[in-house]
């Protein structure tokens, strides 16, 4: 078996320690959009429940508006 020198040893570290890093970092942001995907943080209910406490009543188009300009600036 071959030994390694000290600085072999402290450079394979590194390099396994960024590669971990950019795969952990690319795994969830991966997990993070999908669970965005499934679960958004806002719907269609929480939009009527919204227009009700301001006292509206709202049309189907107005919460489709408010939906819409939520996914183009989200």
């Amino acid at each position: 078996m071959e030994n390694l020198s000290v600085g072999g040893f402290i450079g394979a570290l590194i390099g396994v320690l960024i590669v971990g890093l950019a795969v952990g970092f690319f795994l969830s942001r991966w997990f993070f959009k999908r669970e965005l995907q499934k679960n958004p943080p806002i719907n269609e209910k929480m939009i009527r429940a919204m227009f009700q406490q301001m006292g509206r009543k709202p049309s189907e188009a107005q919460v489709r508006a408010v939906m819409n300009s939520m996914k183009r600036n989200g």
